[in-house]
């Protein structure tokens, strides 16, 4: 009996190629690390556990499926004949959740849709001015990497769906890349997720870089506004997502997902709040980290593809950083200095782990000096900033 195909995992890597066989064993390490990163709580362990899970799995468990063609029997993205898919849905253990979940883009909705539940508008209402011109410059990533992708060579499409990345936010890139360049929407998921993750340590870095230390600890002093009541929000949400969704209805079921999860808090409905907050956000969660993990085999990872798109995520989320940071310091200087630059961090829509970032930044410089509810005003307005340029780069893209 051949050995190889006794152990299957250890006879495909004799099997492939060398490029293969080294993106496979690097990605296996890669996932045991994101594991315990994770658990480590350095990277975001809801994410990254089942990823990294997913990701040394898929690629400890190849086979030969036919001959001597090597598969998995978990998951197959590339299938869309729709004999091959009924077959596959049928033996591929994970198939169905990518099929009815995860390439519909239902997974990304029920996340905003959980958004939405946690995400309280008070500051945004309270502050508007100030969180729509932070979430504003902090899409300047999504924006300048554009012109910097066409010139690398890729096409308007690709070009758009690898700027999203800049968005920082996991749902909105998984959405936009299925509309726009459905053939990289593996790629393009995967890298955003990584890099989001990395955001966790990146972005200090960014803050420290751009905002002097004496800055970083400013503390905001702030008139007394006017509450904003829950009928407010409520109004708002309703108002907002009809007149959005009229706008552009290429975002309207995310634009959707999000304002009724804001209308369901608001409204005290604590049964759906329940449920969505602690079942739909944390499974969608967990399914999408899962299916990540599972799409990175070596074969789809070392698409000659992959290299421009891993190159434009680091620009995009670089400049989208840098961008939100002095939008920071243009409010600043607009309030008379009576504002903490730190805060610009926060209008890129990593809800809520940018304005986390932020405040952590800013307390290890000054513990008494709070800007979280400043920082949260920019980040929920930042996912609908995001939103809106997503869905003109989904309107105006097939016109070019």
């Amino acid at each position: 009996m051949d050995i190889s195909y006794l152990f299957q995992g250890f006879g495909t890597l004799l099997a492939s190629e060398p490029k293969i066989v080294i993106g496979r064993i690097v990605l296996m390490l890669l996932g045991i690390v994101l594991v315990f990163l994770g658990s480590k709580k350095t990277l975001e362990p809801l994410v990254m556990i089942p990823m990294g899970f997913g990701m040394l799995a898929v690629n400890a468990g190849m086979l030969f499926v036919q001959a001597n063609t090597v598969g998995n029997f978990m998951i197959d993205p590339l299938v869309t004949e729709t004999s091959a898919l009924m077959t596959i849905l049928q033996i591929d253990a994970f198939q169905p959740i990518y099929t009815f979940a995860f390439s519909n883009n239902l997974i990304a909705c029920l996340v905003f849709m959980g958004i939405g539940v946690i995400s309280d508008l008070t500051y945004l209402m309270a502050y508007p001015f100030t969180s729509m011109l932070i979430a504003t410059f902090a899409e300047l990533g999504t924006i300048l990497t554009y012109p910097i992708a066409i010139a690398m060579g890729l096409p308007p499409n690709h070009a758009a769906a690898a700027s999203i990345v800049g968005t920082a936010d996991g749902p909105l890139v998984l959405f936009s890349s299925l509309m726009l360049a459905p053939e990289l929407f593996v790629p393009i998921t995967v890298i955003a997720y990584l890099y989001l993750s990395l955001i966790y340590a990146g972005y200090p870095y960014l803050i420290r870089l751009m905002v002097p230390k004496e800055y970083r600890g400013l503390k905001v002093k702030t008139t007394v506004k006017k509450k904003v009541t829950s009928q407010e929000k409520l109004v708002f949400s309703v108002i907002a997502c009809t007149v959005l969704c009229f706008l552009l209805p290429a975002a309207a079921p995310l634009l959707l997902s999000f304002f009724l999860g804001v209308a369901i808090r608001e409204s005290g409905i604590t049964a759906y709040v329940t449920m969505i907050e602690s079942t739909f956000l944390y499974a969608a969660t967990f399914f999408l980290g899962l299916m990540l993990g599972l799409l990175c085999d070596a074969y789809t990872i070392l698409n000659p593809t992959i290299l421009p798109l891993l190159i434009l995520g680091v620009i995009a989320l670089a400049i989208s950083g840098a961008g939100g940071i002095i939008g920071g310091y243009i409010v600043y200087l607009i309030n008379n200095k009576n504002f903490n630059p730190t805060i610009g961090i926060a209008g890129v829509s990593c809800v809520p782990s940018t304005a986390k970032i932020a405040q952590h930044e800013v307390a290890a410089v000054k513990k008494s000096s709070i800007i979280i509810q400043f920082a949260m005003g920019a980040s929920i307005c930042g996912v609908l900033t995001s939103a809106i340029l997503i869905a003109l780069y989904i309107t105006i893209i097939p016109m070019l």
